[in-house]
């Protein structure tokens, strides 16, 4: 009779963890698809809203704008955090994914400059502080959903699905915006064919609603315990939160400037086709997509993160120069997309063990809002900054290898949060 019950409780598990997994994943992805096609398309963005004296000026308010998200997430982290730790993980994710399909159908319906005047900019900032606001408590809800939502076994694969996720969704954005530039005339793209991502993104929105109002939301029994009886809140774990943002600074610079910017440095500084930044973008996503359930399941089989963890960064630092030696003596497509593939591989690797140690060893009354300000802190400061931070190397040294540097020295700052880090689990297993 128990092994029948148990047997059918597991059945019903199954499509409910899929359905976990989906609507979790859904809106992280969401964020990295409109990210893509905004990097894509910043140029025409630039004309059609923030027309200037020269297509550089218009250019550079365009991506400032699209900065201007990252200065929300913070905020967002905390905000939102706080009501995924206060009212439940699932109110949390319906709110962050009905501001980011907002702020995506903001960006895609916006009349230009030409048709309303300085109303036009101002849509597109504020629907890019809707999506930084909105993204910036997304990864710390949805993330302590899927850990809280396995068995301590499974933990590290549901949790490496968030990262999935934004691999398929940078890979799908990159292949869309492929496919409209290589079908649409340049008059045709200017006058509509930009804003298609965008309003496929915000169909996707009221799917990610739907799929989130099925959540059969599963808290931990710590968790449900101190809902269920009046208790002192936890303190926010100062110390675990500035080690922690140490920690994911290193991956973020890798992320940020191998995928986003070094496509675009390397046509400046070499001359490379830009068709190297479609291409590295599509390699990089097809690495997380596929890396991340396994590094996953990796994270699983294993009693401890940390050594996995300084082991994997102590050897993608090593790589960091060579790969970009490699890259100024052969400089073509080929030797770019191996050295985002090695480089986007160790960080795969290493992320969903990282997120696991830093969920675990949060308590859960504040563990979304912790994550929120661990991730939103790490990505706007040494994400969102990554290219001017570049680009400023760059300029002041004139050094090919400035990339290099910056991924680097981030990377040993991650090692010093992952020395001070203190690793453990706040609760018993399930």
């Amino acid at each position: 009779m128990h092994t029948a019950s148990h047997h059918a409780a597991a059945t019903r598990s199954t499509p409910g963890r899929r359905t976990t997994v989906l609507a979790a994943a859904l809106g992280n992805g969401l964020e990295f698809f409109d990210f893509t096609v905004y990097s894509f398309f910043a140029s025409i963005i630039g004309k059609l809203f923030f027309p200037a004296g020269d297509e550089l000026a218009s250019l550079m308010m365009s991506l400032a704008t699209f900065g201007v998200g990252f200065v929300m997430r913070p905020l967002g982290g905390v905000a939102i955090g706080a009501y995924a730790d206060r009212a439940g993980r699932k109110p949390a994710l319906l709110l962050t994914v009905s501001l980011m399909a907002l702020g995506t159908g903001l960006i895609g319906l916006a009349p230009s400059y030409a048709q309303i005047g300085m109303a036009a900019p101002a849509l597109i900032v504020f629907g890019r502080l809707l999506q930084g606001f909105s993204a910036g408590g997304e990864v710390g809800a949805a993330t302590t959903l899927l850990m809280e939502a396995g068995s301590v076994g499974r933990r590290g694969l549901l949790v490496s699905w968030q990262m999935a996720s934004q691999g398929g969704a940078a890979l799908a954005g990159a292949l869309i915006a492929v496919l409209l530039s290589k079908s649409l005339t340049h008059e045709q793209l200017l006058a509509w064919g930009w804003r298609v991502p965008f309003l496929i993104g915000l169909a996707i929105g009221p799917l990610g609603f739907y799929l989130r109002r099925r959540l059969d939301e599963s808290l931990p029994a710590a968790h449900a315990a101190a809902n269920a009886q009046p208790a002192p809140r936890t303190r926010l774990p100062l110390r675990q939160i500035a080690a922690g943002t140490l920690l994911v600074i290193g991956g973020t610079a890798t992320m940020y400037t191998i995928v986003f910017f070094l496509p675009a440095f390397l046509s400046l500084t070499l001359g490379m086709p830009t068709a190297t930044a479609s291409l590295s973008g599509c390699a990089a996503g097809i690495v997380l997509l596929i890396g991340s359930p396994f590094a996953g399941k990796l994270a699983d089989r294993i009693p401890r993160r940390k050594p996995l963890i300084g082991v994997a960064s102590c050897v993608s630092l090593a790589l960091v120069f060579p790969a970009f030696r490699a890259i100024a003596a052969w400089p073509a497509v080929g030797t770019v997309l191996l050295a985002v593939i090695v480089l986007i591989g160790f960080m795969t690797l290493t992320s969903p063990a990282g997120f696991l140690m830093i969920l675990e060893a949060l308590h859960p009354q504040v563990r979304a809002t912790s994550l929120g300000i661990i991730y939103a802190l790490g990505v706007t400061l040494f994400g969102g900054f990554a290219q001017l931070a570049v680009g400023a190397l760059w300029r002041a040294t004139g050094s090919f290898y400035a990339p290099a540097w910056y991924v680097s020295g981030c990377g040993l700052v991650s090692l010093v949060g992952l020395a001070l880090f203190k690793e453990g689990a706040v609760e018993t297993a399930r």
